[in-house]
Parts: C-alpha cells; structure tokens; sequence
C-alpha cells in the first residue's frame, strides 16, 4: 500500500521559512517523479514544483519561482520543499504526489503540472503565512 506523509506544516510571518517533508512507505517511490502541489479554500488544486525520479530536473510555478527550492533523497525515501521568503499568498494546504514508474509519463511541465499526472497523494499538510 502507498503512503504518502506531509509534515512541516505550520504557521509563520509573512517573509519567514518553512521545510516540508513527504516521508514515503513505498519501494518504487525512488523510480518516481514527483510534484507538491496546494490548495486553498475556494480555490482548485495548484502545481507548485515537480522533480524528475533521480533528480536532475525541476519545474517550478512562476508563483514560487526563485524562493521555492524542491528536492528529494531517495535513499530516505523523502521529498522536501524548502519554502522561503513566504507570503501571505503562499497560505493553502499543501500536498506531495507521486507519479509511478509504470505510467511511462515524460517528465515535462505538459504533465508536471496536472494534477490528474500523479496517481498517489498525501493527506496535505497546512501553511499559514500572515502579514
């Protein structure tokens, strides 16, 4: 069975850092590409970044381009995403997904950035930016 498990969430000021973690019980999580994506209410469901399965390549949303940062550690089994210089905006709930070895997908923003890419997901995990 495939978990997924954000943590990190959490409440910060307007300019601050957090870290979030998708901790994964699944052995081909390491052969995946990968994406976090966040939601906030009233809203549907937004890319955020993507990372190829061995982590060469990245793809990032212009809203975070530059003070978002995605990386993985596969031998931990553990996707990150290193959010600085937050904004209020940045305010949602945020999800990991995991798109598998067997859908042969390109690593492409074409799919990177679609939600309906990524066949497993987190339970999300929530981020407060206030002023």
């Amino acid at each position: 069975q495939v978990q997924l498990v954000e943590s990190g969430g959490g409440s910060v000021q307007a300019g601050g850092s957090l870290r979030l973690s998708c901790a994964a019980s699944w052995r081909a999580f390491s052969r995946s590409d990968l994406g976090w994506f966040r939601q906030s209410p009233g809203k549907e469901r937004e890319f955020v970044a993507a990372i190829s399965w061995e982590g060469r390549s990245k793809i990032y949303s212009d809203s975070v381009n530059g003070r978002f940062t995605i990386s993985r550690d596969n031998a931990k089994n553990t996707l990150y995403l290193q959010m600085n210089n937050l904004k209020p905006e940045d305010t949602a709930v945020y999800y990991c997904a995991a798109d598998p070895p067997t859908s042969r997908r390109p690593f492409t923003r074409t799919f990177a950035v679609l939600p309906s890419a990524y066949d497993y997901w987190g339970q999300g995990t929530q981020v407060t930016v206030d002023w």
